[in-house]
């Protein structure tokens, strides 16, 4: 079990300096869920867009392409949208706005349209209250991601999954190699750490969305790990599982930005992937045999209720979540 994510992020949480894992309190909350009888959240179709297969998958490779950076800047109203009567934020506001520019006939899943849509016309997509950040690199890489399927998969998204041969780790590795966004790399104590967040996430949601058949069906998907953003290490820091040292929880507490692969970052996004394998692995102990992707999916609709947002998130402006 584990390829080079959960192998990297347990060099970094075994020599981390400003974050450590709880063992007691992973274990209490492994108990705690065993105790619950977890129910893996099913994907949501109600701010996806659901249609046909090929179409899906379209959709899903769009939406991931662009799923980070949701916060604002200091002062600035967090971007959101209101889609069916309900207001959105976050990850749901996207995918709901991509859902809904396609029921509006606009062709955001046609790698042509991709190759050459302009800001103003990805601004009217994302049309919504509050500030969304790097909305120029969000359209940088919808241009690149189109040509790229032009290029090298005659326009099609589907061709781009198939070419994975039914193995997660390779669209992981393809996605990271083709499109220089996915290609979530850091380097700690000379080492480099592979956290691949939008990759893997974009295999569990056309696992998810597929219901793990065709194009969402993967001989390896075990192998994925949690995805390392900035909601899951806040709610496994309320939980008392990730400890931050008092400086770093200052940073944290006061909004102070994090540099994107700075020593801090690294150890923060890496502990949160170890310490969602060793949960993964204590459930298995007692009985319930989840995979991390899924435990990923229980911790991040956890996140969404208010109890977890007690304590900030910690902010760093990058593509990469």
């Amino acid at each position: 079990m584990g390829w080079e994510v959960q192998k990297t992020a347990e060099f970094v949480a075994k020599n981390s300096n400003e974050v450590r894992i709880d063992r007691e309190a992973l274990v209490r909350f492994a108990h705690n869920l065993f105790a619950e009888d977890p129910n893996v959240p099913p994907w949501n179709r109600v701010y996806h867009f659901c249609g046909k297969p090929e179409d899906m998958v379209s959709y899903l490779l769009v939406l991931d392409s662009i799923n980070f950076c949701f916060w604002p800047e200091p002062g600035r109203k967090k971007w959101e949208l209101v889609y069916n009567s309900q207001r959105l934020f976050g990850y749901y506001a996207m995918a709901a706005s991509i859902k809904k520019a396609l029921e509006e006939g606009v062709p955001i899943i046609n790698a042509r349209y991709l190759a050459e849509v302009s800001l103003s016309e990805l601004k009217q997509i994302l049309d919504g209250k509050g500030e969304l950040q790097l909305l120029e690199e969000r359209r940088t890489i919808l241009n690149q991601l189109g040509q790229v399927l032009l290029d090298d998969y005659k326009g099609s998204a589907c061709n781009f999954v198939e070419d994975s041969r039914n193995s997660a780790v390779r669209l992981v590795q393809l996605l990271s190699e083709k499109l220089g966004s996915y290609r979530d790399i850091a380097e700690y104590s000379g080492q480099k750490v592979f956290f691949y967040k939008r990759a893997q996430i974009l295999v569990a949601d056309l696992y998810g969305a597929l219901g793990g058949g065709g194009l969402g069906s993967f001989i390896d998907i075990d192998m994925l790990s949690c995805f390392a953003d900035y909601k899951l290490p806040q709610v496994l820091r309320q939980l008392g599982i990730l400890c931050y040292t008092q400086s770093l929880a200052k940073k944290v507490d006061q909004r102070v930005l994090l540099e994107a692969g700075c020593p801090e970052e690294v150890e923060i996004r890496a502990g949160t992937i170890w310490a969602v394998e060793l949960i993964r692995k204590e459930l298995k102990r007692i009985g319930v045999d989840l995979r991390a992707f899924e435990i990923d999916w229980i911790l991040w609709n956890m996140g969404q209720h208010k109890e977890f947002k007690v304590k900030p998130y910690h902010r760093t402006l990058t593509l990469f979540y």
